[in-house]
Order: C-alpha cells, then structure tokens, then sequence
C-alpha cells in the first residue's frame, strides 16, 4: 500500500506518484503476420527430422547410457513435447531394471546422476541411496570425483542435486560439494562449451530454469560441441523458429487486445506490462496445444497487475472497499458505485471473463471459468484484507500473514487460471487443486517468500509495516539479515516439497508440470533479489528479446 492523503483545504485527495518504468516494447509486437509458405517449408522438413530422431531413441543397438544422453539432449534442445510417450517408455524401461547400465558405468558418476535427474524429473521414484557408492568413510563425497578430470561428473550431480527432497542429507551434501567445486574451477577450465555449461548452471540451475530459456541457450550451446549431431541441431532450429511464429501471433493478440481496452493510458498508475504477462504463460507452457490457454492466462496476469498497483499504490480505502465489494458480487449493476477510474478497470475485468465463458461454454467448460472467477474474487479480497491492515497499522502475526500474502502472491488464482484453457484439466482436477495438494502449496509458498525479499525494501519506501519480513521479525525478535536468510531457507525447504509433490499421481504430469514450471518462473524473474517484472531491463528483456524476437539461421 502506498500512503494516500487528503487535503482538507482543497477538499481533494492526494495520491502518490509512481514511478514505475514503462513499457520497454512500445507496438513491436503489436502486429504480425505468420509467413504461411516458410512455416509449411519447416513443418515439412520437421516431419521427416523428427522421425530420424525416433529411431535414434527407439534404437535396440544403443546401450542404455547413450539413451540417456540422448534423452537429456533432445530435452535441453526443446523437443521433448515431439517424443513425450517413447521418453518416458525408455525411462520406465530403465527404472524397472528392463534396461539397465553396463557393469563399467555404475561407477561413473556423470551417468549416474544423469540417470537419477531425469527418473525424477519424469515422476520416476529413483533413490538418492544410488550415490552412496561415491561417499568415503567418513560420509562425505570422495575428493577424487573434484578432480579437474571430473567436471562433467560433477555438473551432473550438481543438477541432480537439484531434484531432493526433505531429509535427503546425500544430497544436500551432493548440491554443497559439486558447487563448491564448480565455483573452484569454473574461470580456469579452457574456453568450451563445457566451460559455458557450468558457468550457465552455476548462475541459474537448469531445473529450476524456464524451459523455453534454457532451450535457446542451449541450442546455441550445443552447435560448438564436438559430439553434436546435426540433424537434432537442424531440428531444433527448426522447431524453435516455428513455435517462436506462434508465439508471436498469441502474442500479437493478447498486446492489440491490451491496447484496445486501453486501461494504461486511463490508469496511469500502473504498470504496462503486456509482454512480460505473455512471456510468463510461455513459461508455464511453451507446445503449440496451448494456445488458447496461454492467451487467457496472459489477458489475467495483465488484469491481476492492474488491479494489484490499484491496491498497492493509487486507490483509496474508501473505493477499495467498494471496488472489493463489488467484485465479490460480481454484477456490472454495481460499476455506477464505483469512482470513475475503477469503473474502466471493473468492466474490462467483468469483459474478460465473460469472453473466456463464450469460449469455453460451448465446450462443456463453463466450470472452469466459475473457478478462475473465484479465484479473482478470493484475491481481490485478500488484496483488500492487506490494505486494511496497512491503513489500521495492524501488524499480523506470521501465520495470519501467510494466510492472506499466500493468496496475494496471485499463484493459487496463475494456477487455476493457467488450467482454464487445457481441454484435459477436468472437474477433477480443480477440486484436486482446491484440496491444496503439496506439489501447489509448495509452489506457492515460493512465490510468496521469494517475493518478499524480492520487493522488501520498495514496500518499506511504500510505508509498508505489515511485510512477511517484518511480521517474521518482529514475533521472533531477529534481525532483518537473520529473517532474509530464513526466507530463503523457506525458500528451498518448499522446492524439497515441490519435488516430492512431482510425484503425485492424483493428476496427469501435464497438470503437475505447469505447477512446477510457475516455481520456475519465480527462481528466475526475482533471480539475485531482483524483480525482474517491475524492472524487466535486466532479468527479463534478455530472455523475451531471445523467445520473442531473435529467430535461429537455419
């Protein structure tokens, strides 16, 4: 909440000034127009590419390792989404022991971890018990595995270290030992691609990278290795530059309809990010059947920004009290309530989801809107909750507030609303998600912790008492720097839940994938304590302009 005034001589209301940047695109993505002869040319050499791949993976005469290898090749090159069933049959083969490792390879410890990384990104139980074999006596990791010989070995366990869960001490132990011997070699290692391989994975993990990032730098990567083959290259190419098409028409879309509702240049207060709402559904779901669902999810980020910097930094207690009042009874009767400014804003919001239900309607899906309505309204409300307690001076406790800052954190609302447009997310699968199953209280709780830190010091410039930081602080008498670090112990106790709540096989991977791809989002979007969505110029312009803009020469 910002401070807002009124001056009782003037009789008029004294509103801060944000000092939000602006846009950083203008109308470059405002238009574009599909070159249908160039994609017809890459979808039919995709074809014929793709089915070469097939073979490759399917092949009897490779041994299990080159499988391996293979997998985590076509994975990192984004073309997993191609060979999603024959993937998971060769893993399941491996885990269930119908494939297994030459007697040589049981003690190498780059395939090993390799293995390990990829069952459990797959849902795939494999145990931590498997690197037992490289700890001495004396329960640490063999100081032979840091050898400058062994860097491969050690960037792979160092990725694998990144599936644990709670209470896998090997692993903790695993992450602490390959970084520290990453982080000793990484700047005297030859220029390589190996050397910008680990250099990449020690400033941003690949698990926790979005997909759709770590493919383009990775296609990039892999031209320079001398083990390469350059038909997957091609592909990749390829199909990177052919979905990049698609994802600029969506994109086309959700900035003319951003543009035709106008609400920035009628709420100036607020950021106008469009193109970040955008690349934050891409990151949730990059394949082409998404389509729709990543427009939708895109048009609400866009609505739930505004509607945050209304509560956060403009509006009143008086009209946030009716403006929350009248979004619970969801009735465009009440607009004539509301002050000017919040009229735009309450019938665009009222629009948007109209328009979803003409969509989905007639597809039987009319309850999935009912649930990301509900999920507005239980945002708004808790949005409301917080700007009370500003304007009371009330200082929750920690639990009280992560009651309520959970919901505002917007990722239980992302999270329905990311499903609105899967055809295959059922009734079954929101009640799955109302249950608040671990895989999504994890999430959020990620976003939440992760966010605080993130913005603490702009709230506190906001006369903000009532952040998570604070409240932490206060009740347990620690430091701002001893409450920080606990955040960020949070932080990771919630990715340990996350990856067991991978596992859960209450819903399809595809569901459990968008979860765990919105973490993914938060790891990087406030990436070393930044907020790359407020400030998008250094965290996130980087990967839009690589997604977005910048094709592959093929």
């Amino acid at each position: 909440m910002a401070i807002v005034s009124v001056d009782v001589d003037k009789n008029e209301i004294v509103r801060p000034v944000t000092n939000f940047p602006p846009s950083l695109w203008g109308d470059v993505f405002n238009s574009f127009t599909m070159d249908s002869q160039l994609s017809d040319m890459y979808t039919e050499e995709i074809k014929v590419l793709k089915e070469e791949a097939r073979n490759m993976l399917i092949s009897r005469d490779s041994k299990l390792s080159e499988k391996l290898v293979l997998i985590d090749t076509l994975e990192r090159l984004g073309l997993s989404y191609h060979f999603g069933n024959e993937i998971q049959q060769q893993l399941t083969l491996a885990f269930n022991g119908d494939l297994k490792l030459e007697p040589e390879e049981n003690d190498d410890l780059f395939i090993i971890s390799l293995q390990f990384r990829l069952m459990r990104q797959h849902a795939l139980d494999a145990p931590s018990s498997v690197f037992e074999r490289f700890i001495e006596n004396n329960c640490e990791f063999k100081k032979s595995l840091g050898s400058d010989d062994g860097v491969k070995g050690l960037l792979s366990l160092y990725e694998a270290s990144f599936l644990r869960r709670t209470d896998e001490e090997i692993l903790d132990k695993a992450f602490s030992f390959s970084k520290a011997h990453l982080e000793s070699v990484a700047l005297n290692l030859p220029e390589s691609p190996l050397k910008k391989h680990v250099s990449r994975a020690l400033y941003q993990s690949y698990v926790r990278g979005i997909p759709r990032v770590e493919t383009h730098l990775f296609i990039s990567l892999y031209e320079g290795f001398e083990s390469k083959k350059p038909s997957l290259l091609r592909l990749a190419k390829l199909d990177f530059n052919l979905l990049q098409m698609q994802h600029k028409m969506e994109l086309s879309e959700v900035t003319r309809w951003w543009k035709e509702v106008d609400l920035i240049s009628k709420l100036s207060f607020a950021r106008d990010r469009a193109v970040e709402c955008y690349f934050w559904s891409v990151g949730g779901y990059s394949e082409p059947q998404y389509a729709m669902a990543r427009i939708m999810l895109a048009k609400t980020i866009c609505m739930i920004s505004v509607i945050d910097d209304t509560f956060d930094a403009y509006g009143t207690i008086d009209e946030l009290t009716v403006f929350n009042d009248a979004v619970q009874k969801w009735d465009i009767s009440e607009i004539d309530r509301l002050p000017e400014y919040m009229k735009i804003l309450y019938r665009v919001l009222l629009d948007l989801y109209e328009s979803f239900d003409a969509e989905l309607s007639p597809k039987g899906r009319s309850y999935a809107v009912r649930h990301a309505k509900e999920g507005m309204q239980q945002i708004v409300g808790s949005y409301y909750t917080e700007a009370k307690w500003f304007i009371k001076g009330h200082l929750p406790t920690f639990d009280e507030y992560m009651s309520v800052a959970k919901i505002t954190s917007t990722y239980y609302v992302l999270t329905t609303t990311s499903l609105i447009g899967m055809e295959n997310a059922t009734s079954q699968v929101f009640d799955w998600l109302l249950s608040k199953p671990k895989i999504v209280e994890a999430n959020v709780t990620i976003c939440r912790v992760v966010d605080d830190v993130a913005t603490y010091e702009v709230e506190k410039g906001r006369g903000q008492e009532a952040t998570g930081i604070d409240c932490y602080m206060k009740e347990h008498d620690l430091s701002t720097e001893v409450t920080i670090a606990l955040f960020y112990e949070m932080a990771e106790n919630a990715w340990k839940e996350l990856n067991e709540g991978l596992m859960d096989k209450s819903v399809t991977m595809e569901i459990r994938m968008r979860i765990y791809n919105f973490a993914r989002l938060i790891d990087v979007t406030y990436a070393h304590n930044g907020d790359g969505y407020t400030h998008p110029e250094k965290l996130l312009k980087p990967s839009i302009v690589a997604l977005l803009v910048d094709s592959f020469e093929v």
